[in-house]
């Protein structure tokens, strides 16, 4: 994208999404705030979705239409690879990387079942996190950072990952209290 490219497109921000997976429970939590500039331009989006039969929980960064393109790639990857997360996150990423018309996509993944947590991105990276802990989007180092203190805690997955939104809200001015949480 050239400078001149930029300045006709709004500065949007606004996603933290949030993903833990502790005592053999996987959740997914996504604050719902769209920011342009330093407007709120919604504040209830839904940037969490299961997947495959509720087998799949996807959370998106980034350009919306862009990411539920991916989401939809991711699908038929799933489709094509039933119960092989990994291979599937795989073989999106190496399609989102040299496909031209997916080249362009502007967003990010965070994908998960009850086994694995991965981070999908254009770059062609899967990665997987040490901790059970992963975390994309504006306020995605707030929220990764206050779930990885409370990890050490008693505190369920998700109720461990909505303090963990709630903490990344206060200090991100891109991410509200709205959140969807989806659980495997």
């Amino acid at each position: 994208m050239t400078p001149a490219d930029k300045t006709s497109f709004p500065d949007w921000h606004g996603t933290t999404i949030l993903a833990v997976r502790k005592d053999g429970q996987t959740v997914i939590a996504g604050d719902g705030q769209v920011s342009m500039g330093q407007t709120i331009v919604k504040g209830n989006a839904r940037k969490v979705r299961t997947l495959a039969g509720g087998k799949v929980i996807a959370g998106f960064a980034g350009a919306t239409a862009d990411a539920l393109t991916l989401i939809e790639r991711l699908e038929a990857k799933l489709e094509q690879y039933p119960d092989q997360l990994a291979r599937a996150c795989v073989d999106l990423a190496k399609d989102w990387r040299t496909d031209r018309y997916l080249r362009r996509l502007e967003a990010m993944l965070l994908v998960a079942d009850k086994d694995n947590i991965f981070t999908v991105t254009g770059a062609g990276d899967v990665l997987e996190p040490e901790t059970g802990v992963a975390a994309i989007g504006s306020g995605g180092n707030y929220a990764l950072a206050a779930a990885l203190a409370l990890m050490e805690t008693d505190r369920g997955a998700e109720d461990l990952a909505r303090r963990a939104m709630g903490i990344a809200a206060r200090i991100c001015v891109y991410t509200n209290g709205n959140l969807t949480v989806e659980t495997l």
